[in-house]
């Protein structure tokens, strides 16, 4: 979920001009190359909206590719920093956290969740030999837990959500939510934008555009649970409020750790994004209170 103002809160050293350098894409107040973002983020959208309509299982697949891309992002930016989470364990024992939910449901989650949580901390202690204590065991094991539970383990909500009921309107319910918070949010904090959220943070995340957020969120829950899932309206309204919270405290929590890390975005894959889990932060919260709101009360 981009900042509402400004989603970067790492400081960059700003490089004096060059007469010669070639012109750069126009950025937005938020700091992104904000056609490019906009170009992607279309892009992407109406893909899953595709999928979801016509081959919702095939968002399984997709879903799982994204967590696997995500984990070794953050991965590689742990190592960048001499934070040597296990790589391998995290990146198969994630995959095997999220699959797992499709033929057993919960109980394949938190079985598979468990197990890739022994595995690290066994391979943590023996990666250097039989003959070596490890270095900072606590700390590298802590955060890989850490990491387990924050992708793969929240991922595996939106895997449980498809498969309810109508799980594929869902599935678009709780990500329309999440857009229209990350929207609601972005233009309030750019028009309106006054009063700092978190300065210690997210500095330019402002409380004009988390208001914004839920404006924004909560008519597209009234919508969307009523018009998608024909159900009570006010479903919607809990849940825009919920995913308005969540969405946001997941975007500090990754706004936290890329500014201990020292880095801008987790990747690059995506132009004005950054990285696939640049676009994850808040929707990973956001899956696994859409599944706990949705399954309690329709």
């Amino acid at each position: 979920m981009p900042d509402q103002v400004d989603p970067t809160d790492a400081a960059t050293p700003t490089p004096q001009a060059d007469e010669h350098a070639e012109p750069q894409a126009p950025a937005s107040r938020a700091g992104r190359n904000l056609p490019a973002a906009l170009a992607v983020g279309l892009g992407l959208g109406l893909s899953l909206i595709a999928i979801l309509l016509f081959v919702p299982k095939v968002f399984i697949g997709v879903a799982g590719v994204a967590v696997g891309v995500a984990t070794w992002e953050v991965a590689k930016r742990l190592r960048e920093a001499d934070v040597l989470v296990p790589r391998i364990p995290l990146l198969v024992g994630g995959q095997a956290v999220f699959w797992l939910g499709w033929p057993w449901g919960a109980r394949g989650v938190v079985g598979a969740f468990a197990a890739t949580a022994l595995v690290c901390m066994v391979w943590r202690l023996f990666d250097h030999g039989l003959n070596t204590a490890p270095k900072n065991f606590l700390r590298d094991t802590s955060i890989a837990l850490f990491t387990l539970t924050w992708i793969p383990l929240l991922a595996a909500f939106s895997t449980l959500l498809l498969l309810e009921p109508d799980g594929n309107l869902r599935v678009l319910t709780f990500m329309i939510l999440v857009v229209c918070s990350d929207v609601g949010g972005y233009v309030a904090g750019v028009l309106f934008g006054r009063h700092p959220m978190v300065p210690a943070i997210s500095p330019k995340k402002s409380w004009e555009g988390f208001c914004g957020s839920l404006v924004f969120s909560v008519i597209g829950g009234l919508l969307t649970v009523t018009l998608l899932l024909e159900a009570n309206s006010m479903i919607g309204v809990v849940l825009g409020v919920g995913l308005v919270v969540v969405a946001t405290c997941g975007d500090l929590v990754e706004s936290q750790i890329k500014r201990e890390l020292g880095i801008k975005d987790m990747g690059t894959m995506l132009p004005g994004h950054g990285g696939i889990m640049d676009r994850l932060d808040s929707m990973l919260p956001s899956a696994f209170v859409s599944w706990l709101v949705l399954s309690a009360l329709l």
